[in-house]
C-alpha cells in the first residue's frame, strides 16, 4: 500500500514544482486571447477561407491525373497564415504590454514578483501559443497543397522555418515598441509606427514566400541564397534577443543593474559576428573583401546600437555605487556606457584592419577601402562624442537627457554632412572637395573609399585619414571628461 501513496505523492510533487515553474501569466494572457472577439473572427475567417481554398482546388484538380497548382495553392494558403502570424498576432503583443502601462495595471504585475523578463517572456510565449493555434488550422491545408504537385517538401519546410523565425522577432520587436513611449502623444506615434512596421513586414513575408515557393528547389540549391538565409536568421536571433534585453531593462527600477542585460547583448553579437566573419574569410580563402564587408556592416550595426549605449541617464543608484569600478562597463550610466561603445569599435577596427593586411586577392581599391575601414569607426566615435559633449556641457538637465542626446546626434550629422557642400558651392569649389568635407561623414567617407581612376591611386591619404582619427580620439576624450563631471554632480546630496 505504501507503493501507491509513494507515487501519488511524488506525481503531486511534480505537478506541483512544473506548475511553479510555468509563468502564470502565460495562462492568464492565453485565456484573455481566446475571449476576444478580434482571435475568434480572424480564427474563423481564416479557417473558412482554407476550406474554400481546398475545394476550389480539389473541383479544380479531380479530373486532371496530374497538375501542378501546389505553388499557387500553398502561396494563398501562406497569405491566409501570414495575416495572422504577421500582423494580428505581433499587434496583439504590442496591444497587450501596451494596455498594462495605460491602465497602469502594469504597477501590479510587478508586484507579483515576477519580474520585468519574466513577465515580457509571458506576454511573448502567450502570443506564440495563440500563433501556433492559427498554425494548427492552416497546417494541415499547407501540407495539401503538396499532394497538388508542383512545390516540393523541402521549399515548404523551409518557408515555414523563416515563417516562423519571422514571426517570434516580429513579436518581439512588437513587445519592445509597447515600452518606449511614455507620453499620451508618443504611444499615439508608435502606435502607427508598429502598424506601419507590421504592413512591412506582412509584404517582405509573402515576397520572400512567393519566390521561395515560385522557384524554392532552383533558389535553395545556390550557395547565395543559403547564405542569406544563414545571415539573415542569425541577425533575427541575435537582435531579437538585445531587443527583448531592451525592453526589459526599460521595465526595470532604477535601482536595478538595468543595462546589464541589453550590454551583455551587444558584446555577445560583436563576438559571435567576429567568429563568423573569421570564418568565413578563412573559408573564401582570405578575401580581402570579406573583411571590407564585415567592417562597414558591424560599424554601421554598432554606430545604431551605441547611440543608445552613450546616451544612459547620468550616474545611478546608491545601491550599485559600491561594486561599481572604472572595468565595470554592464552597469548603468552614461559613462560606463561610452567607455564600452568606444572599446567595441577600437576592437572591431583593430581585429579588420589586422586581417586586411594579411588577406589575399586585392584590387586597385584594396587601400581605399582599408583607409575606409579606418575612418568609419572614428567617424562614429567623433559624432557621438560631440552630440554628448554638447548634451553635457550646458547645466540644464534637459540638454542631458537620453532623447535629447540622440537628437543631438542627428543634428550633428545632418548639419556636417550638408554644410560643406553648401560653402564649397557658395564658394564656387568642388561640392565633394576633399579638404573641406574632411570631417563630413557622408561626403568625407565616400572620398576614403574612393580612388583616381586615372593613377589608380586613393583620393585620400593616410595622414588624412590619421587626422580624423586624431579629432575623434580628442573628443572621446572631453567627452569622457564631461560625462565624468556629469556624473559626479548627479551624486552630489
Amino acid at each position: 500500500m505504501s507503493a501507491p501513496v509513494e507515487s501519488s505523492v511524488g506525481s503531486a510533487s511534480f505537478q506541483e514544482r512544473w506548475g511553479d515553474r510555468l509563468n502564470p501569466l502565460v495562462v492568464k494572457e492565453v485565456r484573455q486571447g481566446l475571449r476576444t472577439r478580434i482571435f475568434w473572427a480572424s480564427f474563423g475567417l481564416n479557417l473558412i477561407a482554407c476550406v474554400v481554398l481546398a475545394l476550389v482546388a480539389f473541383v479544380q484538380t479531380r479530373e486532371l491525373s496530374f497538375s501542378h497548382h501546389g505553388q499557387g495553392y500553398f502561396f494563398a494558403f501562406f497569405i491566409c497564415l501570414a495575416v495572422a502570424h504577421y500582423f494580428v498576432i505581433p499587434y496583439g503583443a504590442y496591444r497587450s504590454l501596451a494596455r498594462e502601462r495605460e491602465d497602469d495595471t502594469w504597477v501590479l504585475l510587478v508586484l507579483t514578483g515576477l519580474g520585468p523578463r519574466r513577465i515580457l517572456r509571458g506576454k511573448v510565449a502567450s502570443a506564440l501559443v495563440q500563433a501556433g493555434l492559427y498554425a494548427s488550422a492552416v497546417g494541415p491545408f499547407l501540407l495539401f497543397s503538396y499532394y497538388l504537385n508542383g512545390i516540393s517538401l523541402p521549399s515548404i519546410l523551409t518557408v515555414l522555418g523563416l515563417g516562423g523565425t519571422w514571426l517570434v522577432f516580429l513579436t518581439v520587436v512588437a513587445v519592445c515598441a509597447a515600452t518606449l513611449a511614455e507620453s499620451r502623444m508618443g504611444r499615439a506615434f508608435m502606435h502607427f509606427v508598429v502598424l506601419g512596421a507590421l504592413g512591412m513586414a506582412f509584404s517582405t513575408a509573402l515576397g520572400i514566400g512567393g519566390a521561395l515557393s515560385d522557384s524554392g528547389s532552383r533558389l535553395l540549391s545556390k550557395y547565395e541564397v543559403q547564405l542569406a538565409m544563414g545571415v539573415w536568421l542569425g541577425v533575427m536571433v541575435l537582435d531579437g534577443w538585445l531587443l527583448f534585453e531592451v525592453a526589459a531593462s526599460r521595465l526595470s527600477l532604477s535601482t536595478e543593474d538595468y543595462t546589464k542585460g541589453p550590454r551583455r547583448a551587444v558584446v555577445a553579437q560583436m563576438l559571435v559576428a567576429l567568429l563568423v566573419g573569421l570564418g568565413f574569410w578563412w573559408y573564401e580563402d582570405r578575401k580581402h573583401v570579406v573583411t571590407e564587408i564585415f567592417s562597414i556592416c558591424g560599424t554601421v550595426h554598432l554606430t545604431f546600437v551605441g547611440l543608445f549605449l552613450v546616451s544612459d541617464v547620468d550616474g545611478q543608484a546608491r545601491a550599485l555605487r559600491a561594486g561599481t569600478g572604472p572595468l565595470s562597463l554592464f552597469r548603468p550610466g552614461a559613462l560606463r556606457g561610452f567607455r564600452l561603445t568606444v572599446l567595441l569599435f577600437g576592437v572591431w577596427a583593430a581585429v579588420w584592419g589586422a586581417l586586411a593586411l594579411v588577406s589575399d586577392d586585392m584590387n586597385t581599391n584594396s587601400e581605399a577601402m582599408r583607409m575606409l575601414m579606418m575612418v568609419m569607426p572614428a567617424y562614429a566615435v567623433l559624432y557621438l562624442s560631440l552630440a554628448l559633449v554638447l548634451g553635457r556641457m550646458p547645466r540644464s538637465d534637459r540638454f542631458s537627457s537620453p532623447a535629447s542626446v540622440r537628437l543631438l546626434f542627428v543634428a550633428a550629422v545632418g548639419v556636417a554632412a550638408g554644410l560643406p557642400p553648401l560653402l564649397a558651392e557658395l564658394a564656387g569649389f568642388d561640392m565633394g572637395d576633399p579638404l573641406l568635407n574632411l570631417l563630413n561623414p557622408v561626403v568625407g567617407i565616400a572620398n576614403f573609399g574612393t580612388h583616381d581612376y586615372s593613377t589608380g591611386e586613393p583620393e585620400m591619404t593616410w595622414p588624412l585619414a590619421t587626422f580624423v582619427v586624431g579629432v575623434a580620439l580628442l573628443l572621446a576624450f572631453l567627452a569622457d571628461r564631461a560625462l565624468v563631471e556629469r556624473e559626479k554632480r548627479a551624486h552630489l546630496p
